[in-house]
């Protein structure tokens, strides 16, 4: 006797682990928590995108092995709060604030071992044209630091796909430079994070190019728009800046909300457009089954079907907080005490997040984008 039980659908493959990573300075070692919580509970990227800060983060995950990724991020962090190795004095309030602000007027002055140094000639003195001219600090120190710590070698040949996003200063397209279409050195990661005034342009392949925060401050779009489509994403966006926040009660938090909202602004943006974009084109799917035969191969209609459902992603918001004793200065401001908080912040919103009742019994969807904030 014949059976009647259908065949069992294939089996969904597994979901592929991306990090996406927003610019934002000092608050970068919000990142280095998040991906150590991360590895300790198995979820090591397969794919890593920065921004600035981001980018220099990606590059030392992706440019080591497994064992050595964490001490790579602890390596660069501790130099880079080396200038202020004691903690403040307060842990709130205004003895905090004034502290942060000494602080980040420290590093505006002496600039970060290993990141950025001051220039000796003021940019009003130096010949129109130059480096020196059109920047505020020098960035050769990050250079031999990217080579130390970065093995490029494994960085582009290695499993783990790598992408950071930069601004082309001539044209103002911004630009992606990925392992998986160039080899990357050194230049497009500093790239990425020459922020100007800041930092010079960098040139790649006779082309100046500026920190890719300028036009957006995450690779959220580009981590959707790229991916080969063959398993479920599950994307940890993590980003530096809040969108959310209190209306200001002086001159100083004013210009620390504008900076949040200017570059946090875009990661809702791109997944609601993403997300309404695929409803358009599974409505569209669905009213191809209904119309007559001889129009379902209209080349027009099989575009607008062509991404219907294609494979399922969800994105695990991780957004750093901004301090009562934070001000505008947060994203310059170094010292080994705050870094240290912001990297136990990263690890504990992680925490929070997979031990989430919604993160253990969620489902994964069949289509479409679902976005998960838990912490």
């Amino acid at each position: 006797m014949a059976s009647t039980q259908e065949p069992a659908s294939a089996p969904m493959p597994a979901e592929a682990a991306v990090l996406v990573l927003q610019g934002g300075g000092a608050l970068g070692a919000y990142q280095a928590g998040v991906f150590e919580a991360l590895a300790a509970s198995g979820h090591e990227p397969s794919w890593v995108a920065g921004i600035s800060i981001g980018a220099i983060n990606a590059a030392l995950i992706a440019g080591n092995p497994p064992e050595r990724r964490l001490a790579a991020l602890r390596a660069f962090w501790e130099q880079a709060s080396s200038r202020l190795p004691f903690p403040s004095p307060f842990a709130d309030g205004w003895g905090r604030r004034l502290f942060n602000e000494g602080a980040a007027g420290v590093v505006a002055m002496t600039g970060i071992p290993g990141f950025f140094t001051p220039r000796l000639t003021p940019p009003w003195l130096a010949l129109p044209g130059s480096a020196e001219a059109t920047s505020l600090y020098d960035t050769a120190p990050l250079r031999e630091t990217l080579l130390e710590l970065v093995d490029f070698d494994l960085l582009n040949n290695g499993p783990m796909r790598f992408s950071v996003g930069a601004v082309n200063v001539l044209s103002g397209n911004f630009t992606y430079f990925d392992n998986r279409e160039r080899l990357i050195g050194p230049e497009h990661i500093m790239a990425s994070g020459a922020l100007p005034p800041g930092f010079p342009a960098v040139m790649i392949d006779g082309e100046p190019y500026w920190d890719g925060g300028i036009v957006s401050n995450t690779p959220l779009q580009y981590v959707l728009d790229t991916r080969d489509g063959t398993s479920p994403l599950l994307v940890f966006q993590v980003d530096l800046f809040s969108a959310r926040g209190m209306m200001p009660r002086s001159l100083s938090e004013a210009m620390q909300r504008e900076k949040d909202i200017r570059f946090s602004s875009r990661t809702r943006l791109n997944t609601d457009l993403q997300t309404r974009l695929e409803a358009m084109t599974s409505a569209a799917a669905r009213l191809a089954l209904r119309l007559p035969e001889e129009l379902r191969n209209d080349p027009d209609l099989m575009e607008l079907t062509s991404h219907a459902c294609d494979w399922p992603v969800t994105i695990l918001h991780l957004i750093n907080r901004s301090e009562t004793f934070e001000s505008h200065s947060k994203d310059y401001e170094f010292s080994r005490g705050t870094v240290e908080g912001h990297w136990a912040s990263g690890r504990s919103d992680v925490e929070r997040s997979l031990a989430s009742p919604r993160w253990k019994q969620r489902q994964i969807h069949d289509c479409g984008i679902v976005t998960l904030d838990l912490a």
